[in-house]
């Protein structure tokens, strides 16, 4: 079953209802509105920049074997523009993930062992897009997350990246890009459809998600994915969004001493 960029919104509730596990089984996705208000959002942007500002202070190159991304903004002035494990360094961050509706999420990966990924994959990621001459991130090729699990020799579990998105966006404004019904695909499709990160071409099946600020989405860590460049410039191409990875499988925390994974050293080189 084809869907068009007319697709359901849902509304954050208690629990998980029939109609919303059906429509993310079948597509692999899911889109609610309004899961924070206005407030939460300047609160957390505003946490982003406190931490960004320490990081720019101390270069830090790393957190926990995971590259930092820094770019320029368009006033010249270093920024980061992908940030990891942002809730091991804020309490507002670290607080935010105590949020016990991400719980609710958690059934849909569908194993016993599903959590929030606090010191594990990648933390909390913060993405701080802007199209600008000096703009080190403004997109991001297409993928699927399951390559780390493969790139690290272990088996592919169920993953789910919820995305707390932070700006409003129009379809000139980029954004996120999936491929519905790919997380149903085969292990050699997952691996050879397309070239990780350096296709960004437009797909025919892809759907571009659309979000106000405060909305929440969660795509299957299997759904090929993709971040589009911004069509406009300048202060109207700023978007941010916070990602928070549901997990699944042996628990494998981070920590200072861990080496960085080839699958990053390998998106690094590439934009």
């Amino acid at each position: 079953m084809s869907i068009g960029n007319n697709y359901p919104r849902f509304s954050f509730g208690d629990r998980i209802t029939e109609e919303q596990a059906a429509f993310f089984h079948t597509h692999g996705f899911l889109h609610f509105t309004g899961f924070i208000d206005a407030a939460r959002v300047r609160e957390l942007i505003e946490a982003s920049q406190q931490v960004e500002r320490q990081w720019v202070e101390q270069k830090v190159e790393k957190v926990y074997g995971v590259p930092i991304k820094y770019g320029k903004d368009l006033d010249g002035r270093p920024i980061v523009q992908r940030f990891a494990f942002a809730n091991l360094h804020s309490p507002v961050l670290g607080g935010f993930l105590d949020d016990q509706r991400f719980r609710t999420l958690l059934p849909l990966i569908g194993t016993r062992d599903a959590r929030i990924g606090r010191d594990e994959k990648d933390g909390m990621v913060i993405n701080h897009y802007v199209r600008g001459p000096d703009s080190a991130y403004s997109r991001l090729g297409w993928h699927t997350d399951g390559l780390r699990d493969i790139f690290l020799g272990s088996r592919l579990n169920p993953l789910l990246n919820v995305g707390v998105h932070l700006s409003t966006l129009g379809p000139e404004h980029g954004g996120l890009r999936i491929i519905p019904g790919t997380h149903h695909q085969s292990l050699w499709q997952m691996l050879f459809r397309k070239r990780y990160f350096l296709d960004h071409d437009d797909d025919p099946a892809q759907l571009a998600i659309i979000p106000a600020a405060g909305d929440l989405t969660v795509h299957d860590g299997r759904l090929w994915h993709r971040v589009a460049q911004s069509q406009v410039t300048g202060e109207a191409s700023r978007r941010r969004v916070i990602y928070v990875p549901l997990i699944s499988g042996k628990y494998a925390p981070k920590d200072d001493h861990s080496p960085t994974p080839i699958y990053q050293r390998f998106a690094g080189m590439v934009k």
